[in-house]
């Protein structure tokens, strides 16, 4: 069997409507990027009947992903262990992790144990939460507000606007004369960027992203911010409960101690590096 030069997609059913609304989702995803989709199910194999349910949950997954992408190379995968705990571990070796948002369907709440919440503030590699039943359409906005993470959500802003050829937003809230600088400052960081729009927004914020996002097809973020490693920003927090569109959450890792390049400091951001999950 070939083995796929990139690193798959990944996305995490549970047998929900939301959770094949990720899987359609994620199979336009791994076709774009030219990559495997492996459809994961985490569950417990106590009980004889649970393995019977779970194979089912796989079973239509990989159908559903199969019928909306006719030529589609998916795989299936029954995982012993906690959803959260499973989902992080393959978040390890995969490109991008595809998850519904079944979770907020009910309150918009989000329980502190929740495998959404888990994944997003957790995970090794950038998290796609899939909304509603229709494919995105319209820009892609990348969300910045001058800090480490917002430069690797306006790098992988960039490239999916590129893959999906369509035009791309950069947005800010604050105030002008502030807000013009931390726009100019993060664009320069990041070269060869497609056409993109240049927006200053006003008001908090997380509202003001929020509104954003209704009109949007994408919309990237860093989920912590400049408010500090380890913490899930506000804004994030808010974009995952009432975001209006799809959302992705893009994760860098701090290189190892001694695998930093001269002049480099390891204190840096830097994108995952990825391997194929299945082998």
């Amino acid at each position: 069997m070939q083995i796929p030069s990139r690193p798959p997609v990944v996305v995490g059913v549970n047998g929900t409507a939301a959770g094949l609304a990720a899987v359609r989702l994620a199979a336009r995803e791994a076709v774009s990027r030219g990559t495997l989709l492996t459809v994961l199910h985490a569950f417990s194999w106590d009980e004889a009947e649970s393995r019977r349910t779970a194979s089912r949950v796989v079973e239509e997954a990989v159908t559903t992903a199969q019928r909306s992408t006719p030529g589609l190379d998916v795989r299936g995968q029954l995982v012993d262990g906690p959803a959260a705990r499973v989902l992080r571990k393959a978040s390890r070796t995969a490109g991008l992790l595809v998850l519904g948002a079944d979770d907020l369907a009910a309150t918009g709440r989000l329980p502190a144990t929740s495998p959404l919440l888990e994944a997003v503030t957790q995970a090794w590699c950038p998290v796609l939460v899939a909304r509603g039943p229709r494919p995105p359409s319209g820009r892609v906005v990348a969300a910045v507000d001058g800090s480490a993470p917002s430069v690797l959500a306006l790098r992988h802003a960039a490239e999916d606007a590129r893959r999906r050829r369509l035009r791309l937003d950069v947005a800010h809230a604050g105030d002008e004369e502030t807000g013009q600088r931390v726009l100019d400052r993060v664009l320069a960081l990041v070269p060869d960027l497609p056409p993109l729009r240049r927006r200053l927004l006003t008001g908090p914020p997380a509202a003001a992203l929020v509104r954003l996002s209704r009109g949007a097809g994408l919309i990237v973020l860093g989920p912590r911010g400049s408010g500090g490693a380890g913490r899930f920003g506000s804004v994030a927090d808010e974009l995952l409960r009432h975001g209006g569109c799809p959302t992705v959450f893009v994760h860098g890792r701090r290189e190892p101690a001694g695998k930093s390049k001269p002049g480099h400091s390891t204190d840096q951001f830097r994108p995952v590096t990825t391997r194929p999950l299945l082998r």
